[in-house]
């Protein structure tokens, strides 16, 4: 079977090895007289004298082999996990009805997903979600994820977009309403805010959005601009409140995934609900793409990549799937080490497409991370995936290479058993 990969088949051709011919005498052939040796006189020995090291001459010291680096905590990990582990790694499930059921339980176990998502609000509280976080954590066993523990992450924006609240939570003010606030102000209230999460067990919050609507055509932006999503109107506000909300809830302790790249302010769809969104007007020099370019200066350790098309970059792909975004734009052009993550692979901009075409798509064009709510899929994808890195060298090399990308940052977070 063969699986294609980004214009590259997986299933490698078989190998030939050459057939080396060597002469053999012909079972015709007339025997070839052997050739007369005349003796030849032997000479008389002659005395050889013996060899005496000049002491001038220092002796060469022996070689010595240079010692082999020592494998970094993350390597160690990676290199200590079987496959489907490592696959795994790749992977944030949703907990569907905020808590980890019986089924959440056998996909980790069997499938080896090493991070979760809360996929709706909840009102519990801080103590009531802190339970949630911890059984997940007991569920990072040598036998399903090495030892390595879980990203546990939420929506926490602010305004309407709140995953958590109740008791030990804040009501977050919108972004829009957090852009009139001095960046020195927002990075302290991000500090806070991310002292709530940690403390509920949340390590990782999808937020912030570097995504710039321009002013007046926020009632026409329906992902960003009418939930009041942006920082602001202009890339200077964004960019500046971009960076203190990274830097406040990094002081907190909790990971960021600023978001969504290459921005979702000037399409009028939401890809949640739309399929077919596209922006006819982003280039790949954009003025608009500073927020994302000073996310990444600010070391934010996720980047989340859309699901829309952007004509004038790629007019082929979804951003999502796109090498040209995720390789060219965003690892070459921005130099961003850090972890690539999908926006969510279950919406339904890619419903048309079966899940284990979204999984290898996106792994091939350079990303890392896929949140995919439902196991159903989730599950389909990671078959894809390990039948992809069992059948091309290549594409394996990309997974392990998004593997370490993942467990990077993981240990940056102290979730690795050697960090």
């Amino acid at each position: 079977m063969t699986v294609i990969v980004a214009g590259c088949a997986l299933a490698a051709p078989p190998i030939v090895a050459p057939v080396l011919s060597t002469p053999s005498p012909s079972a015709t052939s007339s025997p070839t007289p052997t050739p007369t040796i005349s003796p030849t006189p032997t000479p008389p020995p002659t005395a050889t004298p013996s060899a005496t090291p000049d002491p001038a001459t220092p002796t060469p010291a022996p070689l010595t082999p240079a010692p082999t680096p020592e494998l970094s905590c993350t390597e160690r990990t990676l290199a200590s996990m079987t496959e489907a582990q490592r696959i795994g790694q790749l992977f944030m499930i949703g907990l569907m009805d905020d808590q980890l059921d019986a089924a959440e339980r056998t996909a980790i176990a069997e499938f080896h997903f090493g991070s979760v998502a809360y996929t709706r609000r909840t009102a519990r509280g801080a103590v009531a979600d802190r339970v949630v976080a911890d059984a997940v954590q007991a569920q990072a066993t040598l036998a399903a994820t090495r030892g390595v523990r879980f990203l546990v992450a939420a929506n926490q924006e602010g305004g309407l977009i709140q995953a958590l609240s109740g008791p030990g939570f804040e009501a977050m003010p919108s972004a829009l309403s957090q852009g009139t606030l001095a960046p020195a102000v927002l990075k302290a209230n991000a500090a806070r805010w991310g002292s709530e999460l940690r403390a509920a067990g949340i390590n990782l919050d999808f937020a912030p959005v570097a995504d710039v609507v321009p002013s007046g055509t926020d009632a026409q932006n329906a992902p960003i601009g009418q939930l009041q999503r942006e920082y602001g109107h202009d890339p200077a506000t964004v960019s500046s409140h971009v960076a203190a909300f990274i830097a406040g809830m990094r002081q907190a302790g909790v990971a960021t995934s600023v978001k969504h790249y290459p921005g979702l302010g000037r399409v009028a769809g939401n890809t949640d609900f739309t399929s077919a969104v596209s922006d006819t007007v982003t280039t790949r020099d954009d003025p608009y793409l500073a927020p994302f370019t000073t996310a990444v200066r600010a070391g934010v350790p996720f980047v989340m990549v859309s699901l829309a098309t952007y004509v004038k970059i790629d007019p082929q792909h979804l951003a999502a799937f796109s090498p040209t975004v995720i390789a060219g734009m965003l690892r070459h052009d921005l130099g961003y080490r850090g972890v690539v993550i999908s926006d969510s692979l279950g919406a339904t901009a890619v419903a048309s497409i079966p899940p284990g075409t979204r999984a290898i798509d996106f792994i091939a064009a350079g990303g890392d991370m896929i949140i995919i709510n439902q196991l159903t899929p989730a599950i389909a994808m990671a078959k894809a995936v390990a039948f992809g890195a069992a059948q091309s060298a290549l594409f394996r090399a990309r997974v392990d290479n998004a593997v370490l990308n993942v467990l990077r940052v993981k240990e940056a977070q102290g979730l690795l058993p050697c960090g």
